[in-house]
């Protein structure tokens, strides 16, 4: 657990409100989380997702988990506390983007519940949305994929603490989807998810 060593300090509050930004992109800001075993594919379909929303005119922006370790996260490692600092700290950073009106999708593995279910408090918290989206790839299939060849040094000893091989990754519970990539492209995955938005309206281009 991450203690908070700020001390003194008073939250203030700015005179422009979420609305008043969400008016300005015409959009409601959130988060999209998604979350999977290493080349599960969740890169790929965060990209994807990405591009296509902006092709529509609309605010997204990308947290990818090797991205965001070449820069804030640069120091942290992939203990279990590395590995919750590093969840924590995304949390926090795309809670911040989605109260800016942004559409905010994370792509990292994220492999411990609890980790999740902060990111996911944090949001709620502060009355912002929060979608979590499980990438349900066998781990035979990201061995296959593969593309840096990490689960084959992971085998050989040559990585520890691994996702997948000596390190647990636990699946959502209730995530709002659980999204199979057997056989199924990025741009049909990423219109399944286009149709939950939609659905549950929160694309809307009215500001409530």
């Amino acid at each position: 657990m991450t203690l908070n060593a700020a001390t003194n300090v008073t939250w203030h509050s700015g005179h422009v409100d979420r609305k008043e930004r969400g008016n300005l992109l015409k959009q409601k800001g959130l988060t999209i989380w998604l979350t999977g075993l290493p080349s599960s594919g969740k890169s790929t379909i965060a990209f994807t997702l990405e591009h296509k929303l902006v092709k529509q005119g609309r605010l997204a922006y990308v947290l990818d988990g090797d991205n965001v370790r070449h820069g804030l996260n640069k120091n942290l490692g992939f203990s279990a506390e590395d590995r919750e600092e590093n969840i924590r700290r995304i949390g926090e950073v795309a809670k911040l983007f989605a109260d800016a009106g942004i559409i905010t999708i994370t792509s990292f593995i994220s492999p411990y519940r609890n980790d999740r279910n902060r990111a996911r408090t944090i949001h709620q918290d502060s009355g912002l949305t929060f979608i979590e989206i499980f990438i349900d790839t066998p781990v035979e299939i990201c061995e296959e994929r593969d593309p840096k060849g990490l689960y084959q040094k992971a085998r050989r000893g040559e990585i520890k603490g691994f996702t997948g091989v000596d390190d647990p990754y636990e699946p959502p519970v209730n995530p709002e989807l659980v999204l199979k990539t057997e056989d199924k492209s990025p741009e049909q995955i990423v219109d399944s998810i286009f149709e939950y938005l939609n659905k549950q309206g929160y694309l809307s281009r009215t500001m409530e």
